[in-house]
């Protein structure tokens, strides 16, 4: 099957309708129809169940579209990088992460950078108090986020971290004389929470209303980074539930972390605008998928 019959097949299985499938095409109606007689005379099948009324694909067309999807996508994403690279431009690919994750990842990143060394990948910080405004505004093209993400507009991607969540409290805080610490103990102590507005299941995941056994956890001050959110626990007016890798990157005067040994995960993934994705976020989000969970 040529490549040309492959693209009018899977516009036409989007479109359904021969004139809008040739007008974004630029080919004639005529042309769409001997394209499509001809994969199906090949095949033996009809692929779409035509009316007068409407097009429709049947069970083979269906089949057929979902198995050729995604090879002529990669095709395509590989013949722009190809292209890129042949005339020698740099394309920008914007992610936004999380304080210092760009040290947490490079099995991500490297092998992005290894497969499209094209691309030049531009990295701007985002904070937990406006964790998807910046998707939305086009300042980043796809970035980092713990789950649960229930964003109707934003996709999803790859795991691209999990590690159980520690809890950061003051060096002389009463816990650290413990042998072990549980979730339950969580509530005995006040939580930071964010002071701008963000989803309430999003930071349900650090700042939890009720211990696992029920009881509850009540909120203290207001924080807006995680500078603050260190300052405020190591003045001792609050204990913080953070994710794994804060151990290692943040080790602050006045600071201690703690392991609960009932932690739960924090899992890490790739999001971005689904209205907005291009072959160079799938690209990345690829990298991620085949590189794995490095932590």
């Amino acid at each position: 099957m040529e490549l040309r019959d492959i693209e009018i097949f899977l516009t036409l299985a989007e479109e359904l309708h021969f004139g809008r499938t040739a007008d974004r095409l630029h080919v004639s109606q005529a042309r769409v129809s001997q394209s499509i007689a001809k994969q199906e005379r090949r095949i033996g099948a009809r692929l779409f169940a035509r009316s007068s009324r409407r097009v429709e694909l049947t069970a083979i067309g269906a089949q057929l579209r979902q198995d050729l999807g995604a090879g002529y996508q990669r095709i395509l994403d590989g013949t722009r990088a190809a292209t890129a690279a042949a005339r020698g431009t740099t394309s920008t690919l914007t992610i936004g992460l999380h304080g210092p994750q760009v040290h947490y990842y490079p099995h991500v990143i490297g092998l992005f950078q290894a497969r499209h060394p094209e691309v030049r990948l531009r990295v701007q910080e985002i904070n937990f108090s406006d964790p998807f405004g910046p998707l939305r505004n086009g300042s980043v093209q796809v970035a980092t986020s713990w789950l649960p993400v229930r964003e109707p507009d934003l996709t999803v991607g790859p795991v691209i971290a999990t590690k159980p969540l520690v809890l950061m409290v003051a060096a002389d805080h009463p816990l650290t004389s413990r042998s072990k610490v549980s979730m339950e103990d969580v509530a005995d102590w006040p939580l930071p929470y964010s002071a701008a507005p963000i989803p309430e299941y999003w930071q349900q995941t650090l700042v939890p209303t009720h211990t696992p056994g029920g009881r509850p956890i009540r909120r203290g001050p207001k924080v807006s980074t995680i500078q603050e959110v260190a300052a405020v626990v190591a003045a001792g007016e609050a204990i913080c539930l953070v994710h794994g890798d804060a151990a290692q990157c943040y080790q602050w005067p006045g600071l201690r972390y703690l392991h609960p040994y009932d932690a739960p995960m924090g899992t890490w993934v790739l999001i971005w605008p689904t209205a907005w994705e291009t072959y160079l976020v799938r690209a990345l989000a690829q990298a991620a998928q085949d590189a794995g969970s490095g932590r």
